[in-house]
């Protein structure tokens, strides 16, 4: 895996200095190592999903996950999504019903949410690969330094822009964010375990369009 090779043209001018660290070798090598002796998600070719969907320039709104998904055919490089055909998580059906509560769409049938991302919305993990049917096993190889880095490059930005943070985890990112520039919405996470603590009636959507307004920038068509 070379990461440099694989990052679009306009995120790989963004991050050059970081591709040059050392701790990027040593997270190729591990993930190369890994893909021989164990199933790794997402593949290959999926695992900068969200970089190809949405460049740097167009970024506009950044949704923080933090692992992919670690059964078989659910991640694909975008955090909350799933390709089409493939059954909704949890997580992301809550999503689907505070959508519907918030901007009266209904619930969608597929859990692909690649429309978002062309819209210029970053679905980004803080941890880009997971080993199948283990949760955060990849999540102290450095994936979390290259994120930060990323959501840092955002945030250093001229264009103000809205992150959007679910959950303990995601919040604490917020150090790496300017927020006298930014606009950040957050709320606990759409996980059944904690989503009617405070996700269900948060409204999300249509926070992030009413900022991304008085940001004079185009809102986010949520429709799927």
């Amino acid at each position: 895996m070379n990461i440099a090779e694989q990052l679009p043209t306009d995120w790989h001018a963004i991050l050059s200095e970081e591709l040059q660290k050392d701790y990027i070798v040593s997270l190729q090598k591990k993930i190369q190592k890994a893909r021989i002796e164990s199933t790794v998600y997402p593949p290959p070719d999926q695992v900068f999903t969200a970089f190809d969907a949405c460049s740097f320039s167009n970024c506009k709104v950044l949704l923080l996950g933090q692992d992919p998904y670690h059964g078989p055919g659910q991640a694909h490089g975008l955090s909350f999504s799933v390709p089409k055909g493939v059954r909704i998580p949890p997580s992301l059906r809550n999503m689907y019903k505070e959508r519907q509560s918030d901007i009266g769409l209904p619930i969608p049938t597929s859990g692909n949410l690649s429309s978002w991302a062309k819209q210029g919305v970053l679905l980004l993990n803080a941890v880009l690969t997971v080993e199948e049917k283990k949760a955060g096993s990849h999540a102290k190889w450095g994936w979390m330094t290259f994120t930060d880095a990323i959501i840092s490059n955002l945030s250093a930005q001229k264009k103000p822009m809205v992150f959007l943070l679910w959950g303990n985890f995601a919040q604490k990112k917020m150090r790496l964010i300017d927020t006298t520039k930014h606009t950040v919405i957050s709320s606990v996470h759409p996980s059944p375990l904690s989503a009617r603590r405070g996700f269900f009636g948060s409204k999300p959507y249509s926070k992030v369009n009413a900022a991304l307004a008085k940001l004079g920038r185009k809102p986010i068509d949520w429709q799927l």
